[in-house]
C-alpha cells in the first residue's frame, strides 16, 4: 500500500495525531499550566479542520472495506466543524478547579468517538461500520458520566451504555441475519443479492430499530431526555449534533446502497416512524420546563424531520439530508451554546429562570432567539431553507400519501412553533425581579457563538451550498 493510497484516510490519522498531541500535552506539561492543554488542542484541531478542506484523492482501503468519495469528505468536515464549536465551547467549562488533571481525557474521549464516526460515514461494509459505530459509542459513555461529582452525570452515562449495549445487540443481531442471508457483509455484495425473504425482512427490521436507538426516532427515543439531562451540557450539544448526524448519515447511505430491493418496505416504517416521531416528540416538549430536556425533544422531533428526506429517496433526498445536517450543527449548538453559558454562570437550566434575560444578556439572548428560529423553520433563518428542501424532496414522490405526510409535517412545525416561542417569550416578554445578571462570556465561547450566527444567516442563502452537495451525491 502507498503513502498516496494510506492518505485516503487523512482525516482520521489528523484525528489520531491531535488526540497524541493532547496525550503528550497532559504528561510533559508541568500542574500549573495544565489548563494550556486546551489551547493546543484547540489550535490543533483547527488546523485540521482546515486541512480538511484541501482536495483529497477518492478510493477505497482494506478490499473495500473503508470507501472515501466528495459525500464523506463533506460529512466528515460538517463533523470536524462541530466538533470545534463544542471545543470551543467547553474551553471555560474545562477551566474550572473540579476538571484538573481530566481536561486531556476529556479532549481523546472526544476524539475517539469521531474518530469512530469517520469510520462509520466511510464504512464501505457491515464490520467497518459496526466497529466505527461501537469506537463512537462507548467513548461516549465515559463522557455522559465525564462529572463523576454529580450523580446525574453517572446515572446519564450507565443509561446510556445500557441502552446502546441492547441497541448495539439488536442491531448485530438484524447484521447477522443479513449476512446469513447473503452470504457477505459488502455493501455492494448485499444489494445484489438481497431480496425478499422473510428472514431478510426480519434482519433489515432488527437492523432499523437498532439504527432508531442512535438517530432517537420513537419509540426508540426513551433513553435520551434522561441521558441529555444528565450529561454534561457540552456533551449534550455534542451528542444531540454530531452523533445524530453521523447517523443520520450512514442510515441514509445505507438505505439507498444496499436494501434499494426493499424499498416500498422501508418507505411505509420510515412513513409511519417520521408520523410518530414528530408528533409524540412535539407533544413531550410542550412540557418540559428543564432545558437540556426541552432541547432533547426538540432533537427528536428534528430527527423526524429528517426522514423526510429520507423518503425523498435517491440524489435530492440525500442531499437534503446532508444540508440539513449541516444547518442543523450551527442551529443546536447555538441553542446550546447559550445554555451552556448561562448553566456555567449561574447554575440555572430551566426556561422559567431566562425570563428577563434579554434586558439584562441582549447579545445572548437575540442569539438564543435566531437558534430557535431557526430550529422552528421560520424564515429567513437557515432553518428555513433545511425544512423546504426537506419537503420538496419528499413531495418528488408525486403521490398523495405523501403530500399528507408534508401536510402532517406542517402541522407539526406549527406546533413547535409554540414551544420555541414560549423560550423566547420567557426572554423577551415575562418580567424577572430577580432576572439573571448580566455577565460576559469567556472570549472562546464568543466565537463559537458567532461562528453559529454567521452560519445561521449565511447557510439559508448561499445556495451554492446546496447545489455542491446536490452536485456529490
Amino acid at each position: 500500500m502507498s503513502l498516496d493510497n494510506f492518505l485516503i484516510m487523512r482525516h482520521e490519522l489528523l484525528l489520531v495525531l491531535v488526540a497524541v498531541i493532547a496525550l503528550f500535552g497532559e504528561i510533559f506539561t508541568s500542574e500549573e499550566k495544565k489548563k494550556s492543554v486546551i489551547c493546543i488542542v484547540l489550535w490543533s484541531f483547527a488546523i485540521v479542520t482546515g486541512i480538511g478542506f484541501l482536495p483529497i484523492q477518492e478510493g477505497s482501503l482494506f478490499g473495500g472495506m473503508f470507501v472515501n468519495t466528495s459525500l464523506t469528505v463533506m460529512m466528515k468536515n460538517i463533523l470536524n466543524i462541530a466538533m470545534l464549536i463544542v471545543f470551543l465551547q467547553s474551553s471555560a467549562w474545562l477551566k474550572k478547579d473540579v476538571f484538573e488533571g481530566k481536561i486531556a481525557e476529556y479532549f481523546i474521549l472526544m476524539l475517539s468517538t469521531l474518530i469512530g464516526m469517520n469510520y462509520m460515514v466511510s464504512s464501505g461494509d457491515f464490520l467497518m461500520f459496526y466497529l466505527g459505530l461501537e469506537l463512537a459509542t462507548i467513548p461516549m459513555a465515559a463522557l455522559a458520566a465525564f462529572d463523576k461529582f454529580r450523580n446525574h452525570s453517572a446515572e446519564a452515562g450507565i443509561k446510556y451504555i445500557l441502552s446502546s449495549a441492547l441497541s448495539s445487540g439488536i442491531l448485530l443481531y438484524g447484521i447477522s441475519m443479513i449476512y446469513g442471508t447473503t452470504g457477505s457483509i459488502y455493501f455492494t455484495d448485499i444489494a445484489q443479492t438481497f431480496g425478499k425473504a422473510p428472514l431478510q425482512i426480519l434482519g433489515f427490521i432488527f437492523f432499523l430499530a437498532g439504527m432508531g436507538f442512535k438517530i432517537s426516532l420513537v419509540p426508540f427515543h426513551l433513553w435520551t431526555a434522561d441521558v441529555y439531562e444528565g450529561a454534561p451540557i457540552n456533551v449534550t450539544s455534542y451528542f444531540s449534533v454530531a452523533s445524530k448526524g453521523a447517523a443520520a448519515f450512514i442510515f441514509t447511505a445505507i438505505l439507498y446502497k444496499v436494501f434499494p430491493a426493499l424499498s416500498d418496505v422501508w418507505h411505509q416504517i420510515l412513513y409511519v416512524l417520521a408520523i410518530i416521531t414528530m408528533t409524540l416528540a412535539n407533544l413531550f416538549a410542550l412540557r418540559q420546563n428543564n432545558m437540556k430536556r426541552f432541547l432533547a425533544f426538540s432533537s427528536i422531533a428534528q430527527a423526524g424531520f429528517i426522514l423526510l428526506g429520507i423518503l425523498g429517496g435517491g440524489q435530492l433526498g440525500m442531499a437534503t439530508v446532508v444540508y440539513f445536517l449541516l444547518i442543523y450543527v450551527f442551529t443546536n449548538l447555538a441553542a446550546f451554546g447559550v445554555v451552556s453559558s448561562i448553566s456555567l454562570q449561574t447554575g440555572k437550566e430551566n426556561i422559567d429562570d431566562y425570563n428577563g434575560f434579554y434586558r439584562t444578556n441582549p447579545k445572548l439572548g437575540l442569539t438564543m432567539m435566531l437558534a430557535l428560529f431557526s430550529l422552528a423553520g421560520i424564515p429567513p433563518v437557515a432553518g428555513f431553507f433545511g425544512k423546504f428542501f426537506l419537503f420538496t424532496a419528499v413531495t418528488s414522490n408525486n403521490t398523495i400519501p405523501y403530500y399528507i405526510l408534508v401536510l402532517i409535517a406542517v402541522l407539526n412545525a406549527t406546533i413547535s412553533l409554540y414551544y420555541y416561542l414560549r423560550v423566547v417569550k420567557a426572554m423577551f416578554i415575562d418580567k424577572s425581579e430577580t432576572p439573571i445578571p448580566f455577565f460576559k462570556s469567556d472570549s472562546m465561547t464568543r466565537l463559537s457563538l458567532i461562528i453559529c450566527v454567521t452560519g445561521i444567516f449565511v447557510i439559508g442563502f448561499a445556495s451554492v451550498i446546496f447545489e455542491y452537495i446536490k452536485s456529490i451525491c
